[in-house]
């Protein structure tokens, strides 16, 4: 079966800008639209709607890069007949709208969402972000500088700003506080030295992800990550990060830089 859903995942990279339906895709894996469904979602955690939706958006922020074509031209070209439906995916995923990424982006500053500036001070127990998801995520050596986003996320997909978020410099501890819920810890392993690599080579080294977490107040939620290469199973992470999609290098030995308002730390790995 998962030879079935790649074959269909290949599909949406080759033909994202067709009115592709599900009949069609299921059709791809050799498969009746209801069983594609299922062993679609069991194998990738989405299902292949939302798939198809994340390579369209990936493949619209790597032409905001590329070109100088209109947001209005991208959305078609990606397959939305609708520039007020594109705009408003393409921001709840990336956290700016189209034209405000594409200005970041080519100003060199870092992705949506971030901005310079020291670590939240973390919330007190009064707060509404009570509770504390500890952690450590393991790389294995990759033979060049990394960083790693590590983020809880309302959803299993890694789109919009993550509620909590820590940086890293190698494997090592995290604590992301978050309020009392149903939470999903996500990891991207990202290389410092990547530029000048095309937008749409830039994806991350590795990646990780824990199972569903149930966060409740007074009790200890712990978990460890295993950062592992990317598959063709793996959704296209939308959320902008600096290394992956700024038009210009960051500058030699800066800090990554902070996302506001979340709990935030950067650490170096031990």
């Amino acid at each position: 079966m998962q030879t079935a859903v790649e074959r269909a995942i290949a599909t949406m990279w080759e033909r994202y800008e067709e009115p592709l339906s599900l009949d069609e895709i299921a059709n791809t894996a050799i498969l009746s639209k209801f069983y594609f469904s299922r062993v679609f979602r069991d194998l990738t955690g989405t299902s292949p709607g939302r798939f198809l939706s994340a390579v369209r958006l990936h493949q619209a922020k790597a032409m905001l890069l590329e070109t100088d074509l209109s947001v209005t031209e991208i959305s078609y070209r990606v397959g939305y007949n609708s520039l007020g439906t594109f705009t408003s995916r393409f921001t709840r995923s990336v956290s700016h709208s189209p034209a405000r990424y594409r200005a970041l982006a080519r100003a060199g500053l870092p992705g949506p969402g971030y901005q310079p500036g020291p670590a939240p001070q973390p919330a007190r127990e009064s707060d509404e972000c009570g509770c504390v998801i500890d952690g450590f995520i393991n790389t294995p050596d990759t033979g060049q500088p990394v960083r790693i986003y590590v983020g809880a996320f309302r959803e299993p997909l890694v789109q919009g700003r993550p509620i909590a978020c820590e940086i890293l410099d190698g494997s090592g501890p995290f604590a992301l506080r978050v309020s009392e819920g149903v939470w999903y810890v996500r990891a991207a392993v990202v290389a410092l030295s990547d530029f000048p690599a095309p937008p749409w080579e830039r994806r991350p080294l590795l990646v990780a992800s824990s199972e569903e977490l149930c966060v409740r107040r007074g009790q200890e939620t712990r978990v460890g990550l295993e950062a592992r290469p990317l598959t063709s199973l793996d959704l296209p992470i939308l959320l902008a990060l600096p290394e992956l999609d700024s038009c210009r290098p960051p500058d030699p030995g800066s800090s990554p830089l902070r996302l506001p308002a979340l709990a935030d730390t950067h650490r170096t790995g031990s």
